[in-house]
């Protein structure tokens, strides 16, 4: 079995004839076949390399696909030159951005319902699920407004195609130093900086964050000058939060409902994230300093040595 992932899709690597292929079974309640099988081939169309689906059954949730090897851009970046890996991940972006659609039709919006439903994942699986938390009306009413102000920011700005997991465990490097990209089935049409904080703010690997902005003037200076540097840091920064909020919850919800306690290791990174960014901002000011005082040192005291609950 190849190593998985946080969803219920499982991996195995078989060979015929001398040559190597992933057998997937991605069960159909839990898993949609069809959208892979779609977004794998509108992302081809795009020049984006993502692995070939070779054979389908759609009732059943079995998948035959193109095997990409076991190097993933986590491992690499941990190396050498990491920004040249960087840059070559970053340059794949417009490309996606650039979907519109599939066989299935128009890819759907990343909507305000959606953004409701992310929202809560933070408060139900963390604060209340994990850290049993009771929070006072003062403080509910300010996490409402954070949501309020996070969906303005992620609703306003310019609406593209986002993978929405482009992080360092999505990509591969292949035999021919190509990135390859997987974990693409669940794309929407999202806000442009969505893609950009995922990989750069990745929950699995924080760099310094003078880099990370580094990083960042050189993608929009080569792609997004029509926005001003201010806004787009802004949109960067503010969907950031929001997207690591909702992983905080999602992680949290991996190990209390699907016994996957290996991510709640991640938490307090993408705690930090938030802590860190939201500083930054008086607006966001409040959030900060209540993650600092109140929910960081919890999820901290909850976790054994090693990082992990028994």
């Amino acid at each position: 079995m190849v190593s998985g992932d946080a969803s219920f899709r499982r991996y195995f690597r078989f060979s015929q004839n001398g040559q190597s292929f992933i057998a997937v079974d991605a069960p159909p309640p839990q898993e949609n076949c069809q959208a892979f099988v779609a977004f794998s081939k509108a992302y081809r169309q795009q020049k984006i390399c993502v692995p070939e689906v070779l054979a389908v059954d759609l009732q059943q949730g079995f998948m035959c696909l193109e095997d990409f090897g076991d190097q993933q851009f986590s491992q690499k970046i941990q190396l050498n030159n990491p920004e040249l890996y960087y840059q070559q991940a970053l340059a794949l972006l417009p490309g996606i951005q650039g979907l519109t659609h599939t066989s299935l039709g128009p890819i759907a919006n990343y909507d305000q319902s959606r953004l409701d439903l992310e929202a809560s994942l933070f408060s139900q699986w963390l604060v209340n699920t994990h850290l049993n938390l009771t929070l006072s009306k003062k403080q509910i009413a300010m996490l409402n407004n954070v949501e309020n102000m996070l969906a303005k920011n992620f609703l306003t700005q310019p609406q593209v195609a986002v993978h929405r997991d482009f992080h360092s465990r999505n990509l591969m490097i292949l035999d021919n130093h190509q990135i390859g990209v997987i974990d693409f089935q669940d794309t929407l049409m999202g806000p442009i900086t969505y893609d950009l904080v995922s990989l750069l703010r990745d929950c699995y690997v924080r760099w310094p964050n003078a880099w990370v902005i580094e990083q960042l003037q050189i993608v929009w200076s080569n792609n997004y000058k029509q926005y001003s540097w201010p806004e787009f840091k802004r949109w960067f920064d503010w969907t950031g939060i929001q997207r690591h909020l909702k992983a905080a919850g999602i992680f949290a919800r991996l190990y209390h409902r699907d016994n996957k306690a290996v991510y709640m290791q991640d938490i307090p990174r993408t705690l930090g994230y938030v802590i860190d960014v939201a500083a930054e901002y008086p607006e966001l000011l409040e959030l900060s300093q209540w993650l600092k005082a109140s929910v960081l040192p919890a999820v901290e005291s909850s976790l054994p040595i090693q990082g992990l609950r028994p």
